[in-house]
């Protein structure tokens, strides 16, 4: 939680007074935009007709060393916003049909973007999504309380071991396994509209890395042990893509997920009766990564 001028807002708790310097995220006091627009290639409940209305913010409490988001995530291109413009470009995405607002990483700007929902939030008439690597605060998420419809957070990782090597964030799954327990609880059932988008509810994405099937596996049996299939739907996503700027100190990294690695979580889920999507190969290429060019901003 934060107080007055430090930021706490994350499990990373770095205390910075983001009015004077940037947090561990790399944020400011303002939030910081690298892309607004419609995007029709998210989960078939979430982009179900014109496209979700993604708002792609800039820092991250995470810094996984494989982001396929990198240019925004740890170089942190992006332009900075007053909360009164993101109030705007929230009804903008909504004027271009958008089927949600789809707020990205937006760990580290939730207090503004709690701000800017407030100037407009009786203006939106579509649900508001929380697309989040996980890493969070119950706290955090309890101020989120009416603000949110849908929340979409990676699980990204099982193993402490894991999750320090690859984000230097050992409690990942402490803090993530928490974190979703209370979005569940506080949005409750899913719930669609009659075009079949998800309106309420949770989804749950996992990303398969090289070499770590047996820790998604273990993701897989928290999800069936911890959560129900009329409050959860789970994706398991397929698009590990290895990007040159990966470090050669993780050369398992520098491969794509194979076929067997990817079916094996898959059918693990299915055999454990989870409900929700799977990805295709083809979605692994970097054609798939979104051009950072401050549209919309």
């Amino acid at each position: 939680m934060n107080t007055k001028n430090n930021c706490n807002l994350c499990p990373r708790k770095c205390n910075a007074d983001r009015e004077k310097s940037k947090g561990f995220c790399g944020a400011g006091n303002k939030a910081t935009v690298a892309k607004a627009s419609l995007h029709k290639w998210e989960e078939p409940c979430i982009s179900y007709k014109n496209g979700a209305g993604t708002v792609f913010f800039s820092g991250c409490s995470l810094h996984c060393c494989f982001c396929q988001n990198d240019q925004i995530s740890n170089k942190l291109f992006g332009k900075e916003v007053s909360d009164s413009r993101l109030a705007d470009i929230f009804l903008s995405l909504q004027d271009m049909g958008a089927d949600n607002i789809d707020l990205i990483t937006p760990t580290h700007f939730v207090t503004n973007i709690i701000n800017a929902l407030d100037m407009v939030k009786h203006k939106l008439s579509i649900p508001v999504v929380y697309n989040c690597g996980g890493y969070e605060l119950c706290e955090t998420i309890g101020q989120l309380d009416g603000y949110i419809d849908v929340y979409l957070p990676d699980i990204k990782y099982f193993s402490s071991e894991i999750s320090q090597k690859y984000s230097k964030a050992p409690d990942y799954f402490e803090k993530a396994s928490e974190a979703v327990k209370a979005m569940i609880k506080q949005v409750g059932e899913l719930k669609y509209n009659a075009d079949g988008g998800l309106i309420k509810g949770t989804v749950i994405r996992h990303l398969v890395l090289p070499s770590c099937r047996h820790d998604s596996m273990k993701i897989m049996d928290w999800i069936a042990d911890n959560t129900s299939r009329k409050d959860v739907l789970v994706s398991i996503m397929n698009q590990y893509t290895p990007f040159d700027f990966i470090p050669d100190e993780f050369s398992e990294l520098k491969r794509h997920v194979t076929k067997m690695e990817y079916n094996s979580v898959a059918d693990h889920a299915s055999k454990l009766g989870l409900n929700g999507f799977t990805q295709q190969k083809s979605s692994a290429s970097e054609e798939y990564v979104p051009d950072f060019d401050l549209t919309g901003i």
